[in-house]
């Protein structure tokens, strides 16, 4: 599978047995969250009255999944939305991505053959494959889709909410679009130039910069430690050697990206890396600006699929609060700070919580834990769906709609709901969470 992959992604071999693994790992934790019965959402309560209430959450129905090109394991026909939506008791129908299409199809087969061996029920899963965009559009406008998952760009994401949304029953499609996914470098953080440079630049070249978590953003202060920071970038970026990009039009949108940023006034280059062989191996690049440059010119706000990135300077406290409020929505947002930087660190971090769906003190955006407590999401445009997450298990809420059941006798209700809990799930009570295996 991974040789398969690899040839027509380009991504070594090595990164996808590694994307394979994670693959699999993610759907042994929604096995995990489904035997635990936690997901079910059980509640049993009596309103002021003492009426007897109790909840459980179903699933919504049929759900169309769109993989992604960059990711055509673990984002893909039995990624994470498959997964989850699967967890949640959903039949899923997967739109394979015209980029790995003989990949898509071997996973097809793996998951067709485990629904059989498991005895799932026939039409659990299936697989549709065409390029352009009609059969996507037909399959959201499907009266039996109940609910979609996107990952990829911002035009084809809005594309489909756009389509979800003008059926007759409008249906919500989750989905992740774009990010920058800004890096805010402290002054305590710049110490070491020369570390904190190797890891920035090693961040944003991994696999060709194409990561939905990339880190295109860089907000740097002015003065001496932010040059030399800048200046350990540079040496590190010419040693690197472009990648080979998924796409032909994922190369070409990267080059007519960059060149896009290069001719804003104000914007200049600081390092470029060397180009990979081939055609669609574009040298990866660092341009800066300054923060006037960058509030002036909308144009430079946009993702740039790939290895490159923007430095943008700032000059005190003040100016960076207001770069950091001029931001859309992100997947992520990353301080780099010292214990001397405290102060200002809780001052920002109300704005960034505000801005994205995960942040993080240190460390670089790229590399995403598949876990309970993982949010991989964001505030509009990162996502369309704020209060949802592709990655971890609470993906799974996004298949599942709560349903309440009042006063009923207690042989009529969902094994999950009745006295004395004979599925041993985990319900919510007025005294606390009862219950589970």
């Amino acid at each position: 599978m991974p040789a398969l992959a690899a040839r027509e992604t380009g991504l070594p071999a090595a990164r996808l047995t590694g994307e394979r693994g994670r693959t699999c790992g993610q759907l042994r934790l929604f096995a995990e969250l489904v035997r635990s019965g936690g997901a079910l959402g059980a509640r049993i309560d009596s309103g002021p009255s003492g009426t007897d209430v109790r909840l459980r959450r179903v699933p919504l129905g049929p759900v169309a999944v769109f993989g992604a090109s960059n990711f055509p394991l673990a984002f893909s026909v039995a990624g994470g939305d498959t997964a989850s939506a699967l967890a949640a008791g959903c039949p899923v129908v997967v739109k394979a991505h015209p980029a790995h299409p003989g990949t898509g199809e071997a996973v097809a087969r793996a998951v067709t053959a485990a629904a059989a061996r498991t005895g799932m029920p026939a039409g659990v899963f299936s697989l549709l494959v065409g390029r352009g965009h009609d059969v996507g559009l037909a399959l959201v406008g499907d009266p039996r889709i109940t609910a979609v998952g996107f990952t990829g760009s911002r035009a084809g994401g809005l594309a489909l909410i756009a389509a979800g949304r003008s059926r007759p029953v409008p249906v919500p499609v989750h989905a992740e679009m774009s990010a920058v996914n800004p890096v805010i470098m402290l002054d305590g953080a710049l110490a070491e130039p020369e570390a904190a440079a190797s890891s920035y630049v090693a961040s944003l070249t991994a696999g060709a910069g194409q990561f939905c978590t990339n880190p295109g953003l860089l907000l740097l202060p002015t003065g001496p430690a932010g040059d030399a920071f800048l200046s350990a970038a540079a040496r590190a970026l010419k040693a690197a050697e472009g990648q080979v990009m998924l796409t032909p039009d994922i190369a070409r949108a990267y080059t007519e990206g960059v060149r896009r940023w290069e001719n804003v006034p104000g914007v200049r280059e600081v390092a470029r890396g060397t180009a990979g062989a081939g055609p669609y191996a574009p040298a990866p690049v660092v341009l800066a600006c300054d923060a006037a440059a960058y509030t002036a010119h909308p144009e430079l706000t946009g993702e740039v699929f790939g290895a490159a990135g923007l430095v943008v300077r700032w000059s005190g406290t003040d100016e960076l609060l207001c770069l950091l409020e001029e931001l859309e929505g992100q997947l992520t947002a990353t301080l780099h700070a010292a214990d001397a930087d405290r102060a200002t660190a809780l001052e920002l971090l109300p704005v960034l919580e505000e801005r994205a769906g995960r942040v993080l003190w240190g460390g670089w955006p790229t590399g995403v834990e598949v876990c309970h407590a993982m949010v991989h999401g964001g505030p509009w445009p990162a996502t369309s769906s704020p209060g949802t997450t592709s990655v971890g298990t609470l993906a799974i809420e996004r298949w599942l709609r709560p349903v309440c059941y009042q006063s009923f006798p207690d042989a009529l209700l969902p094994p999950e709901l009745r006295d004395g809990n004979p599925l041993r799930v985990p319900r919510q009570t007025g005294s606390g969470i009862t219950g589970g295996a």
